[in-house]
């Protein structure tokens, strides 16, 4: 399976359709965007646009920049799958996520949310041979952390990744840690925030 993640794309439709073209080259089986698709709920258009007309299958998730309901508006009007709080099985790999941020003009969300919405989306993908962990947030202790005074990571989402062990955890959010890979226990951990990402499960 070939997957095509980043996040932080804030708005920006050029960014969107090169994004796009960039999938459709490679094939994606899926797009997974991590969130701050909008900028502070504005430009919405022609950001999903170019990924649905190519006829790609996309997951997204809320960033800080817009709300659950926005999420849920635009996988409803692109026909693309909201894993906020939820989770999608493709091709034998357990997808599960949470978006929301720590900081931002929208969408903050306590710790205690965050930990719940992952594990209450990790329990429908049992039976799976991978499963994959989407969220906005990178995980507080990690490596990336370390890029940015301003931007703290998520007690909850580390503790997700030691607790439920996903083979992989895709984040963003902090710009400044664009493209960082790391393990934390047994997961591999990639940083996509404006960054674009091709992972081959």
């Amino acid at each position: 399976m070939k997957i095509f993640a980043v996040g932080d794309l804030h708005g920006d439709s050029s960014l969107a359709k090169r994004m796009a073209e960039k999938a459709a080259e490679e094939k994606a089986d899926l797009v997974i965007l991590c969130g701050d698709l909008t900028f502070a709920e504005t430009k919405l258009d022609y950001i999903l646009g170019p990924f649905v007309n190519r006829r790609l299958k996309v997951a997204i998730i809320p960033g800080n920049h817009e709300s659950a309901a926005t999420a849920d508006f635009l996988a409803q009007k692109y026909g693309v799958v909201n894993l906020h709080g939820a989770y999608l099985k493709h091709m034998n790999i357990g997808f599960f996520g949470c978006g929301g941020g720590n900081i931002g003009p929208v969408n903050r969300l306590d710790e205690s949310d965050i930990l719940y919405s992952l594990k209450k989306a990790h329990k429908g993908i049992k039976g799976v041979a991978k499963t994959i962990m989407v969220t906005h947030m990178h995980p507080s202790g990690s490596l990336m952390e370390r890029f940015s005074d301003m931007v703290e990571g998520s007690d909850a989402v580390r503790q997700a990744i030691d607790e439920l062990q996903p083979d992989l955890a895709i984040c963003a959010h902090v710009h400044e840690a664009r493209g960082i890979e790391e393990i934390i226990g047994k997961s591999r951990v990639i940083n996509v925030a404006t960054k674009e990402r091709i992972i081959e499960i």
